[in-house]
C-alpha cells in the first residue's frame, strides 16, 4: 500500500477546478490521475485513452507529461517520488497553475488505483458525448450559415462525418439493454414561411400545372418539403391527377382541390385560379429550391435533437449512437432525394402526347405472298 498524504484543504485545487463544473467526469479524471501518480505502471493498461479525451486542460497536460517522463520501477517509486517532480515540471509549460499540492490532491481523490481502467473508460465516454455535441454544432452552423457558397454540400458532408463517427462507437462501447435515449424530444421548430419561399412554391405549382408531364420525373419532391402546408396539399392534388392520367389545367386542379377540402373563405376558387395563372420557369428549377430549403431545415432540426441527447448526461455512448442514428435517418433520406434532383442526367424530353383523343395505330404491313412450288 502507498502512504496517502493528509486530507487536502477544500480550496487547495480551487484554481484548477473552478473553471470546470464538478461534473462526474471531473472526479473520474482526478481519480485516474491519482491512480497513475500512485502506480505509474498502470499507464500501459488504459487502452486508447489520449490526452485530448480529458475535459480539464490541466489534466490533459498532466497525462501528456506522464507519457514523456520514463516510468520508474515500482520499488524505486515507493522510496523516492522523483517521477512526480518530473511529471510536474513537464506539465507546467502547458498548465502553469499546476502545483505539487494539487498532485497530492489527485492522489487523495483516487479511491482505488486498481480501478484505473474503469476511470479511463468514463473519461472516454464523456469525451464521446462532447464530440457528438461538436458534430451537432457544426451541422447546425452549416444549416444556418448564409455565407457558405454551397450550404447543401456542406450539410451533407457534415452528415456523413457524423454518421461515420457514430459507426465507430459500436467498436468502442458495448451495446446494452435500453439502447434508445429516454431524453424527451425537443419541440420541432416551426418553419417560417418567408415571402421568397412562398413565391418559389407558387411558381412551382403554376409551372407544374402548365407542364404536368415533368412531374413524373420529379418524384424526389414530396408534399412535406413545402413551407406552407396548403402548397404541399395542392402539390398532392397535382401528383394525384398525374398518377390517374387525367387532364391537368387550372380548372381540373381546382376541382381536385375542392374534393380535398382545400377551399375555404381565406382561399377561394378565384385565389387558386390566380395562383396557377402565370407559370414562369420550369418545375425542376423551383422544385430544387424547395427541396434545398427543406434539406437545410431538416439539418437544423436534426442537430437540435442530437444536442438534446448530448445535453442529457444520463445517456450512455451506446444510447447516443442509437438515438443520433435515428435522428439522422430523415436527413439522410432528404439527402438521397437531393442527390437524385441535383445530379439527374439532362436527357432530351420527348414532345408531350395529347391527353385526349384516340390513339393512332400504325398501319399493318402488307402480307407477303408465298409462291407455291
Amino acid at each position: 500500500m502507498h502512504p496517502r498524504p493528509s486530507a487536502p484543504r477544500p480550496d487547495e485545487d480551487a484554481e484548477l477546478a473552478d473553471a470546470h463544473p464538478p461534473a462526474p467526469v471531473h472526479y473520474a479524471e482526478q481519480a485516474l490521475l491519482g491512480a497513475l501518480l500512485l502506480e505509474p505502471a498502470r499507464l500501459d493498461g488504459l487502452g486508447p485513452l489520449a490526452p485530448e479525451h480529458f475535459d480539464a486542460p490541466a489534466h490533459s497536460a498532466l497525462y501528456t507529461a506522464m507519457h514523456t517522463a520514463p516510468v520508474p520501477d515500482a520499488e524505486q517509486h515507493r522510496r523516492a517520488p522523483v517521477w512526480l517532480d518530473r511529471v510536474l515540471q513537464a506539465a507546467r509549460p502547458q498548465a502553469p497553475g499546476l502545483t505539487a499540492s494539487y498532485l497530492h490532491t489527485l492522489v487523495h481523490r483516487c479511491p482505488w488505483p486498481g480501478h484505473a481502467a474503469a476511470y479511463a473508460h468514463m473519461i472516454q465516454a464523456d469525451h464521446t458525448r462532447r464530440t457528438v455535441r461538436e458534430h451537432a454544432d457544426r451541422l447546425a452552423q452549416a444549416a444556418t450559415e448564409a455565407s457558405l457558397p454551397d450550404p447543401t454540400a456542406t450539410v451533407l458532408a457534415q452528415c456523413d462525418t457524423l454518421s461515420s463517427f457514430l459507426n465507430t462507437l459500436s467498436s468502442r462501447f458495448a451495446p446494452h439493454p435500453g439502447s434508445l435515449p429516454r431524453t424527451p424530444h425537443p419541440a420541432p421548430a416551426r418553419r417560417t414561411a418567408g415571402e421568397e419561399a412562398l413565391e418559389e412554391e407558387r411558381a412551382l405549382l403554376a409551372c407544374a400545372t402548365a407542364q404536368p408531364s415533368r412531374l413524373r420525373e420529379m418524384r424526389w419532391l414530396q408534399p412535406d418539403d413545402f413551407v406552407l402546408p396548403l402548397h404541399g396539399q395542392l402539390f398532392t392534388c397535382l401528383t394525384a391527377l398525374v398518377h390517374r392520367r387525367e387532364p391537368i389545367d387550372p380548372v381540373t386542379v381546382l376541382w381536385e382541390a375542392q374534393h380535398q377540402h382545400l377551399l375555404h373563405a381565406n382561399f377561394t376558387p378565384a385565389d387558386l385560379i390566380g395562383l396557377l395563372a402565370t407559370p414562369v420557369g420550369t418545375p425542376e428549377h423551383w422544385g430544387e429550391k424547395i427541396l434545398r430549403r427543406a434539406l437545410l431545415a431538416q439539418a437544423h432540426t436534426t442537430a437540435v435533437q442530437i444536442r438534446a441527447f448530448t445535453d442529457d448526461a444520463a445517456n450512455t455512448p451506446h444510447q447516443l449512437a442509437t438515438g443520433s442514428r435515428r435522428a439522422l435517418a430523415n436527413l439522410t433520406a432528404l439527402g438521397t432525394r437531393w442527390q437524385r434532383a441535383s445530379h439527374a442526367p439532362a436527357t432530351p424530353r420527348s414532345p408531350a402526347v395529347p391527353r385526349a383523343g384516340p390513339r393512332l395505330r400504325a398501319a399493318p404491313a402488307p402480307p407477303t405472298t408465298r409462291v407455291s412450288r
